[in-house]
């Protein structure tokens, strides 16, 4: 698969327009059995109960047995197992679905071959859940635009219940712009659309991606490569007379701008441009703040002692001077 999946790499880089007919068959039982077992150990089962452990036990059986479901287009994902973690900074809870162990195969599975597609079409603002990317990358080129560049202005966005509002028409047609394979985009829509169970009642998902899923980050991926990213560089950057830059990490993105009246006309065709794609902004996190290398000379001119802060990334970022000045 690895072969495959670098001759693959080569051809989307050589031709963005290009659409992949045959990936499907990519799913063997060699790259399964690899899948299998680059899965994290000991990790939480879904909702038969079926444990890595367990499933490795009679691993050739079941990997053959998977490899027969596939070609016979007869493989289903059984619906995820939703639990509940508390979520960051606040005091409600965030809905994880935990997939049974053979989904996460073939999701780990579609994950390499999606990866290996988009990561030439990706653009540099976005940095999570890739190859070679963190968090420190976009807090390193977050800093550098506040600092170096012509910043003054910052739109802290915050989407609303993101992974849970990805519309799957939308999800599909992104994804058919590059993939023409109408079997792996079947495995891919029964994912999207394979429910979830809880308190032994079966939910069906009619939107968002099974969060929690190996799969999921680079569907979202997908998803706000379309509807922000490439709107951003394409149109956004083009409009603009100032600097404007943005970062990305996943659904959390920070916008940066030279001038207010970009910043604010930024800000409102973004919530026209998210409605478009079923998602809308969190308007109470959501804001714009004056922020940069003037910002604390501006506050102190408007009789503020100190510019507002925002946060992206669990890191509070506030206007200092460091010793170099």
């Amino acid at each position: 698969m690895e072969t495959k999946l670098i001759r693959i790499a080569e051809l989307a880089k050589s031709d963005p327009k290009m659409k992949f007919t045959s990936l499907v068959h990519l799913l063997n039982k060699k790259a399964l059995v690899k899948c299998h077992l680059e899965l994290p150990n000991k990790k939480a089962a879904g909702i038969n109960g079926t444990t890595k452990e367990q499933y490795g036990e009679s691993l050739e059986e079941n990997i053959e047995d998977l490899v027969s479901r596939l070609k016979s287009k007869s493989y289903r994902p059984v619906p995820v197992r939703r639990m509940y973690i508390p979520k960051l900074n606040s005091n409600k809870k965030r809905p994880l679905g935990i997939p049974e162990h053979e989904d996460k195969i073939v999701q780990k599975g579609i994950t390499k071959i999606l990866n290996t597609i988009y990561e030439n079409d990706f653009l540099d603002c976005s940095f999570g859940f890739r190859p070679n990317r963190n968090c420190h990358d976009a807090l390193k080129i977050l800093n550098h635009y506040i600092e170096k560049r012509a910043v003054n202005y910052v739109v802290d966005v915050d989407i609303k219940g993101f992974f849970d509002n990805v519309d799957h028409t939308w999800m599909m047609e992104f994804l058919k712009l590059r993939i023409a394979d109408p079997n792996l985009l079947r495995i891919i829509g029964r994912f999207l659309k394979g429910g979830y169970m809880e308190e032994g009642k079966k939910y069906k998902t009619d939107n968002g991606t099974p969060q929690g899923g190996v799969i999921s980050p680079i569907l979202a991926n997908v998803y706000l490569h379309y509807v922000l990213d490439l709107w951003f560089e394409k149109r956004v950057r083009k409009q603009c007379k100032g600097q404007a830059y943005i970062v990305r990490y996943a659904d959390d993105f920070v916008c940066c701008f030279q001038y207010k009246s970009e910043a604010q006309q930024f800000f409102h065709s973004l919530k026209f441009r998210l409605k478009k794609f079923n998602l809308e902004i969190a308007e109470d996190k959501t804001k714009i703040i004056p922020f940069g290398r003037f910002a604390e000379q501006n506050a102190n001119q408007q009789g503020r002692n100190k510019p507002a802060t925002f946060d992206f990334l669990g890191f509070t970022h506030f206007c200092g001077k460091s010793k170099q000045g």
